[in-house]
């Protein structure tokens, strides 16, 4: 049984689409403005979170420095980098507005 496809050409409008992308390609790209919004977020929350949790040490060994434990080693960071894991998560989950189902 012989079926008829019509072929489909993307008309490439350089003045509209970024990059010459044809507007068919473009709908397929796995993340959108959003999602890198988002992501971008996450991963400050991420880069916060651990540069909060840098110090505390101390410069001589047989001295003990209670800045170990402190709030925002013990509680605040980790809190923070959740958070981030969190955001980047539904980042890549979160479903394109582009993407035509």
């Amino acid at each position: 049984m012989k079926t008829d496809k019509k072929k489909t050409k993307a008309v490439i409008n350089p003045a509209a689409e970024p990059a010459g992308i044809p507007v068919q390609e473009r709908r397929n790209f796995a993340f959108d403005r959003d999602n890198y919004k988002w992501l971008l977020i996450g991963l400050a929350f991420l880069l916060v979170g651990y540069l909060v949790m840098i110090g505390g040490g101390s410069d001589d060994p047989d001295v003990f420095n209670d800045n170990m434990f402190n709030f925002q080693r013990l509680t605040l960071s980790p809190i923070l980098l959740i958070i981030g894991y969190l955001v980047a998560i539904y980042a890549i989950m979160k479903k394109p507005r582009n993407i035509q189902s």
